[in-house]
């Protein structure tokens, strides 16, 4: 008899998880039917649907129809009237980035001995605290890969503000030599000239062009080592890297000779009629820009000189000479100088 009354048990429990499930089956089903009906306007049919805060309505954009009312507001439970009370109401940290070694996501003790109230750390603990700080800052960089990381992010940085390259070009490179770090391409080679092939990687990635030799201006090695080390870590990556357009250079070198939007845009559409041509193949895109640009401020009225315009595109005059009588032939342009 007990054995029958523990079966009986059994099957009522069964019957019960069973019921549970079914329910929550069903729960399930009609939320998503409710969230389903909600993301469409029953009156037109719209999904056009605008959340009004303020008001805690959910209102049809198109016809207006007030779909839900007193909804919750998941935001902040404060309010900021400026940038400086949202900095200082604000419960998160800086954001992840990968241009420094942790991705910025470890703790760091203040060097201000003070504690979380702003008082002033005693005498007797001012000790402990540094011998904290100390162990802090070994415990970030713990083996040799941290290492390598630390010292070439930092590195990193340091080329990229010299050159005054954007956030978007140093998180790229910041990634590519990651990723070189992990297939274990760094064994062998310098940590400066992976670290400067990388940056040069980056940059035609973003399409913000810098050539060799302006990265080996502002690095430690030279730009046999880069173009042979940014070959072998394209190759092994597997960066499908386009050629660099001359396009690309224009703004930049205007900017440098102070020309005007007009005498850029001359020089962008001279450039579009050369690649159509393909006038632009094999030859240095530094040199066809700075080609085009010498001839756009001859037409626009803003004569520069093609030693100035030499020194900001760095190549020689010689090269600036040859390009543009090549295009002004091949296009028709009359030149007056």
């Amino acid at each position: 008899m007990a054995e029958v009354e523990k079966l009986k048990q059994l099957q009522m429990q069964r019957e019960a998880l069973r019921k549970r499930g079914e329910q929550q089956v069903k729960e399930k089903e009609k939320k998503r039917t409710e969230e389903s009906v909600q993301s469409v306007c029953p009156e037109c049919g719209s999904r056009q649907l605008v959340q009004d805060y303020e008001r805690a309505e959910l209102v049809c954009q198109n016809c207006g129809l007030v779909l839900d009312e007193e909804f919750i507001d998941r935001g902040p439970e404060w309010r900021a009237f400026d940038h400086d009370q949202r900095m200082k109401r604000s419960r998160v940290g800086a954001p992840m980035t990968f241009t420094i070694h942790d991705k910025g996501l470890s703790t760091m003790i203040d060097w201000r001995n003070r504690d979380s109230y702003g008082r002033a750390i005693s005498s007797k603990n001012r000790a402990q605290l540094y011998r904290l700080r100390k162990w802090q800052r070994r415990i970030r960089v713990s083996n040799a890969t941290e290492r390598n990381l630390a010292f070439a992010l930092s590195e990193l940085d340091r080329m990229a503000s010299a050159l005054g390259l954007p956030r978007n070009v140093r998180e790229t490179a910041a990634v590519v030599y990651r990723d070189a770090v992990d297939k274990n391409l760094i064994r062998g080679r310098s940590i400066e000239g992976v670290a400067a092939a990388a940056l040069y990687a980056a940059c035609r990635q973003c399409s913000v062009p810098r050539t060799l030799d302006e990265i080996a201006e502002v690095s430690r090695v030279s730009r046999k080592e880069i173009g042979r080390t940014y070959r072998f870590i394209s190759r092994e990556l597997g960066l499908k890297l386009l050629p660099t357009s001359p396009i690309d250079y224009v703004p930049r070198f205007c900017s440098g000779l102070s020309l005007k939007g007009e005498v850029q845009s001359r020089a962008v559409e001279i450039l579009r009629q050369a690649g159509e041509r393909e006038l632009t193949s094999g030859r240095g895109p530094t040199g066809v820009a700075a080609a085009a640009i010498y001839i756009s401020s001859i037409l626009g009225g803003e004569r520069r000189t093609q030693r100035e315009v030499a020194e900001v595109a760095g190549v020689t005059e010689v090269t600036i000479r040859n390009r543009y009588k090549e295009l002004a032939e091949k296009l028709d342009i009359e030149i007056i100088l």
